[in-house]
């Protein structure tokens, strides 16, 4: 298998031989996404008689990846996004691939503060609003006056006739 991780098929689940073996493959992913680069230096002309400084630069042979939740499953040996979930869910060391799930989530939280688009959306899933709260005043009670009339006696007659004295 790749990366040399040993696992173990059984009743179509992934099991990993230590919980050792999949914290470090996690640590090992985190890693490799950081990129290889190599140091330059490079020299400055001096300025108004000051001495000449030389800088640093970083050139990447493999520019830094993000951190994705695809690419640690792939990463880890797995095959597919559900044997991954289901792993997650009930393997033998889930809380371990928890734990990494939640690094790549961290990782994208960071990176949220860098443009206020990204702060305002972390602080709407955290339950916040941007729009603004209208207050109305509570509707005054209902002032109409509900009359209801009541036979308290005989009907009246509805002709001559019909008075009985």
């Amino acid at each position: 298998m790749p990366f040399s991780i040993l696992f173990i098929m059984k009743n179509q689940s992934l099991y990993l031989k230590t919980a050792t073996t999949l914290a470090r493959r996690i640590d090992e992913y985190f890693l490799s996404i950081e990129g290889i680069y190599h140091l330059e230096q490079k020299s400055q002309k001096p300025t108004s008689g000051k001495a000449e400084t030389i800088i640093e630069h970083k050139i990447y042979d493999r520019e830094p990846e993000p951190a994705t939740i695809a690419g640690m499953a792939l990463f880890l040996g797995f095959s597919s996004k559900h044997e991954f979930e289901t792993y997650q869910e009930t393997g033998k060391y889930a809380d371990i691939l928890k734990r990494g799930c939640l690094r790549v989530e961290a990782a994208y939280e960071a990176r949220l503060h860098q443009t206020p688009t990204g702060v305002i959306f972390a602080l709407k899933t955290m339950g916040w609003n941007d729009k603004p709260e209208i207050r109305t005043p509570p509707t005054p009670a209902d002032n109409t006056l509900k009359v209801e009339i009541i036979n308290s006696g005989p009907f009246p007659a509805g002709n001559e006739k019909e008075v009985t004295l």
